[in-house]
């Protein structure tokens, strides 16, 4: 059931984001600004390592980016709780809504969307590695 991958670099990224996330929410709002930050130095530092700015895990980064992004308004940083959550689930047991969300965009699959498509894709078992070889 545990994925500590705790031998990926990704995985280290995560658990320090995850773990500013959860500052965040808990009444430090200054760790939101934290996370964010480590989120850009992360999409950075796996856009060089891959050799890629479009490639699926830095499509992933962004996407996660951009939901960090809208959820800064004092107003909508009850939004914060959600990659709180989601990003706790990618650390302990492996599993990524967000991974999973980007894998459905039409440039990253050659399969027809459908209701069974959407369905398989979200409630498969956590995979090692990208959910696209999954």
């Amino acid at each position: 059931m545990w994925m500590l991958e705790y031998k990926k670099d990704s995985w280290w990224f995560w658990l320090v984001t995850v773990i500013f996330l959860s500052f965040g929410v808990l009444g430090a709002p200054i760790f939101f600004k934290l996370a964010i930050f480590l989120t850009v130095i992360q999409a950075i530092y796996f856009s060089i390592k891959l050799k890629s700015i479009i490639s699926f895990p830095i499509q992933v980064r962004v996407c996660y980016f951009g939901l960090l992004l809208i959820s800064q308004p004092e107003i909508l940083q009850w939004l914060y709780w959600v990659p709180t959550i989601g990003t706790w689930a990618q650390v302990l047991v492996g599993y990524c809504l967000m991974a999973r969300c980007v894998s459905m965009f039409p440039w990253n699959r050659e399969e027809k969307f459908s209701f069974q498509y959407f369905k398989d894709t979200i409630f498969s078992r956590p995979v090692h590695g990208s959910i696209k070889q999954g």
